[in-house]
């Protein structure tokens, strides 16, 4: 058997591995590892091929949630750190390629089939425009694509660290306890899991409320219920944030190709994200309201994980 690549998508929160057979057009053998059960990459990537003792990759794409600036890589929001050297050597590999996970899931975006896709507001997209990529998750993930000839080339970046901007007093008042807190309110510290409690308990402090010690998946189940008007509050503020920053995003980058949503948070929270303020907010940018009503945005809802089919990509370039 032609040895398969080895493709990762790797979180703060999880691991996700697939492999890319010779003559497969799609990654199979996907599996999530949490990664706070494995000390190290290279753990738990040995933990993923002890799965599939009968493989030995020769080549290898990994997408993960940081910078990668030089052979050193060190995890924004996990422990996890490694030289891409050193793990090459060690998997015996003889291809790795380690990229922004956000860079992967902008490569994936051409690979993705209308079902994969649920569109929010109107807009129409122009072929060979700018698209842009954002998504909350364990941190907020920010890239996109521009056109270089004929293809479409991604763009490496950490907008997700861009200082979060308020557009009304009850934002303000929140940005400023997130400041007291973290010196830097930047658009992660409220657009991410983490950021959805930053949220909730900034909402309950001015509020007047004593919060509850509650995980991120604890604030949007009892919102869904409807159960807490602190953790409804935070949604909503939530949606209207990332609207905003949506916006900035397509503004910044002229992507009339469109604005895609991608992370593990919005698509669970699809029911409180239409009656949202997220597509008024997306386009509320004064004389430039009418330019990005113009531009769609979708909510990555695809089954597999298309970070993974970036990564592929990745080791086809």
């Amino acid at each position: 058997m032609t040895a398969p690549r080895l493709l990762g998508d790797i979180g703060a929160t999880n691991a996700r591995f697939a492999l890319l057979f010779p003559g497969h057009a799609a990654p199979t053998e996907l599996t999530v590892l949490p990664c706070r059960d494995h000390a190290t990459l290279l753990v738990a990537i040995r933990s993923y091929l002890a799965l599939h003792p009968q493989v030995a990759p020769r080549a290898c794409a990994i997408g993960i949630a940081t910078a990668v600036l030089d052979d050193q890589v060190t995890m924004t929001n996990h422990p996890w750190s490694f030289s891409i050297r050193e793990l090459q050597a060690a998997l015996a590999l003889e291809r790795l390629v380690v990229i922004n996970d956000f860079t992967a899931l902008a490569l994936a975006l051409p690979l993705l089939e209308p079902n994969d896709l649920r569109a929010v507001g109107r807009g129409q997209a122009r072929r060979g425009a700018p698209v842009a990529v954002l998504g909350p998750g364990s941190g907020l993930g920010v890239s996109g694509l521009i056109a270089h000839g004929a293809a479409m080339v991604p763009l490496v970046g950490e907008g997700g660290h861009v200082t979060l901007a308020a557009a009304n007093d009850a934002e303000e008042a929140v940005i400023a306890k997130l400041r007291q807190r973290f010196g830097h309110a930047s658009a992660e510290r409220a657009l991410s899991g983490p950021g959805l409690v930053n949220l909730y308990l900034a909402c309950c402090e001015i509020a007047g409320h004593t919060p509850r010690n509650l995980q991120p998946d604890q604030v949007t189940q009892l919102a869904l219920n409807g159960e807490d008007p602190m953790c409804l509050r935070a949604v909503d503020m939530f949606f209207a944030l990332l609207g905003g920053a949506a916006g900035n995003l397509a503004l910044t980058l002229g992507a009339l190709g469109g604005v895609y949503i991608g992370g593990g948070i919005v698509p669970r929270l699809r029911s409180l994200l239409e009656p949202s303020q997220f597509r008024a907010r997306f386009e509320a940018k004064g004389r430039y309201a009418a330019y990005l009503s113009q531009i769609p945005t979708w909510v990555i809802a695809a089954a597999f994980p298309p970070a993974l089919l970036g990564a592929a990509r990745a080791l086809e370039d």
